[in-house]
């Protein structure tokens, strides 16, 4: 008599839980908004703004929506896979994720040449201020 051995049950991986605090300050930062400016296209208060972001508070799915819409994104957005575009290996501070949208926001109206010529500006003062300070 043969005796069978129990199969080996496969359990499929437990996605990350999703924190919408952080998802919603990456779409925030990235679009170059302060808490301010979502609660003023949402009406909601901005101390509410800022308890959702760092996990103290979860928002309802009409909240979500509302966030949504003032972002100018699709509700879905907040729970992709990959919701918020991540550079590996570069970390940056709020404010210099501001400064950048602020930049991408203006360079999107520039030409080639004109944005090449602004590299070669930053460039060139980024020499500057580097030695100066040497």
């Amino acid at each position: 008599m043969h005796t069978a051995l129990p199969s080996e049950q496969t359990v499929p991986p437990v996605p990350e839980p999703i924190n919408i605090g952080v998802t919603i300050r990456g779409f925030r930062l990235q679009k170059g908004l302060s808490q301010g400016d979502i609660e003023k296209r949402t009406g909601l208060l901005r101390c509410y703004l800022s308890r959702v972001e760092n996990g103290h508070t979860v928002p309802s799915l009409e909240t979500l929506q509302k966030i949504a819409a003032a972002l100018d994104i699709s509700l879905s957005h907040f729970f992709s896979e990959d919701p918020v575009r991540d550079v590996s290996g570069i970390s940056l501070s709020e404010e210099e994720i501001r400064f950048l949208t602020q930049v991408q926001r203006y360079a999107a109206n520039l030409t080639e040449s004109d944005r090449r010529l602004l590299l070669a500006m930053v460039r060139k003062f980024a020499a500057t201020v580097s030695t100066t300070f040497d």
